[in-house]
């Protein structure tokens, strides 16, 4: 299937219209037109090569949502004009016991990423939803429930699943006391998400300037990182911090705020921190964790929730070609709160004078 997107061809490139085949159907794969693909800050990390792994050239986008093309002879649980999505897993080994527990993200075997991985049987380079189609494994495609806004879905598949899944991990529930580090793409998920399980909700921020924000994402409160005496008095009165901060930072002052047994998670740094003081951890019992996205199960049963509560991101649409604005703009932090792409904007001349 021959089809056009925007890679970036070196770390130092901006991204360009490209043209590549996806593979023909496998029996068990489904094809689908790309209707919309979110602009998540892997994205921009992968284009640059920031994690140092990156192979050129490079197709990103793994917040995806579209419309069936075309099914393979073995497929039975989707058919032509379905509504589905497909987030940051293409494909795992599905027999060892990570895959059994519906936890595909940790396949024992290897994933496969939607972009920037080795198809696991040709050995090709998987290319992601910043294009016009995609061919993927039936078990790796989600179903979009009804009373979904396509238009603002496909930030779920990463942004949501990447804060969903460790609330459900430590059991946030009515009660549970939350507090989310940085209001940006992931932060404002995080927080819909946690009010939608009932939770109570604080926003961390190292100035007032997002207390209006935090306010009308419907937290119950902004707490400033850098006032002491407000952070002092908030000590040990959170269950669960997730910190979505996406760049090297001192997790020292946060962590003192966990109750006994509380647990900072990790979702938004790949890399190094600085360096943590122990002290709090020993003398309280507190933890630091990570958290990686999320099982094809649980992404289906936060699509599923979402759409039951009725919560979608806060989203700017764009066209493909500005994509390289779109990723200075993400870069100094200047979106409320995800970049979604139009993929009809995507121009068929534009790939075909690639």
């Amino acid at each position: 299937m021959k089809t056009i997107g925007y890679a970036t061809q070196s770390a130092g490139a901006p991204l360009a219209p490209f043209t590549f085949e996806r593979r023909p159907l496998r029996p068990n794969d489904v094809a689908m037109e790309i209707l919309y693909c979110g602009v998540c800050h892997s994205d921009l990390h992968t284009a640059r090569n920031d994690w140092g792994w990156t192979l050129y050239p490079a197709v990103p986008g793994h917040e995806i949502v579209g419309r069936v093309t075309e099914v393979g002879s073995a497929v039975s649980r989707y058919k032509v004009g379905d509504a589905v999505a497909v987030g940051c897993l293409v494909d795992s080994c599905q027999e060892c016991d990570h895959c059994h527990h519906g936890e595909e993200q940790f396949c024992s075997n290897g994933r496969t990423d939607t972009y920037n991985s080795p198809d696991r049987i040709s050995g090709e380079i998987t290319y992601g939803g910043y294009s016009k189609h995609l061919v993927v494994r039936e078990e790796f495609v989600l179903r979009v429930p009804e009373g979904l806004d396509l238009a603002k879905t496909a930030p779920l598949l990463c942004a949501g699943i990447t804060t969903y899944s460790p609330l459900r991990t430590w059991n946030v529930g009515p009660g549970s006391r939350v507090g989310v580090i940085g209001l940006g793409g992931l932060g404002h998920m995080a927080v819909k998400l946690a009010i939608g399980l009932g939770a109570e909700v604080t926003i961390m921020s190292r100035t007032k300037d997002k207390a209006a924000d935090a306010l009308a994402l419907g937290a119950d409160r902004l707490l400033v990182s850098t006032d002491e005496e407000a952070m002092t008095k908030a000590q040990s009165g959170f269950d669960l911090i997730i910190d979505t901060v996406p760049v090297k930072h001192d997790l020292n002052p946060y962590l003192p705020l966990l109750d006994v047994d509380g647990t900072l998670v990790l979702v938004g740094q790949v890399g190094p921190l600085a360096e943590p003081n122990t002290v709090p951890l020993i003398l309280g019992r507190r933890r630091i964790a990570g958290s990686l996205i999320g099982g094809i199960r649980e992404t289906q049963e936060m699509l599923d929730f979402c759409a039951r509560k009725n919560i979608l991101p806060e989203c700017e649409m764009i066209r493909m070609d500005q994509i390289n604005e779109a990723f200075e703009r993400l870069e100094h932090a200047d979106v409320r709160y995800r970049f979604v792409i139009d993929m009809a904007s995507l121009d068929p001349a534009a790939g075909a004078r690639a």
